[in-house]
C-alpha cells in the first residue's frame, strides 16, 4: 500500500536534526513552526527566555554545587 501523500512540506527540527512534515494542525502556522515537537521546543529556548530551571541552574553552577 502506498502512502497517499507523499508531497508534503518538509522541514528540519533545529534541536533533535530530524525531518518533520506538514500536519494539518500546522496548515495556518506552517512558515512559523520551528520544531518538531513540544518537547524539542522546551529543550531549546531563544536567548533571554530561558526556564526558571535554567536559571537555578545557572545559579547553582556560580556557587559550586
Amino acid at each position: 500500500m502506498t502512502h497517499k501523500k507523499p508531497f508534503l512540506p518538509e522541514k528540519m527540527c533545529p534541536v533533535c536534526r530530524r525531518p518533520f512534515r506538514w500536519r494539518k494542525k500546522w496548515r495556518n502556522t506552517w512558515e512559523q513552526v520551528i520544531y518538531c515537537s513540544q518537547a524539542c521546543a522546551g529543550r531549546k529556548r531563544p536567548e533571554g527566555l530561558s526556564s526558571s530551571a535554567a536559571k537555578r541552574k545557572d545559579q547553582r553552577s556560580k556557587r559550586g554545587y
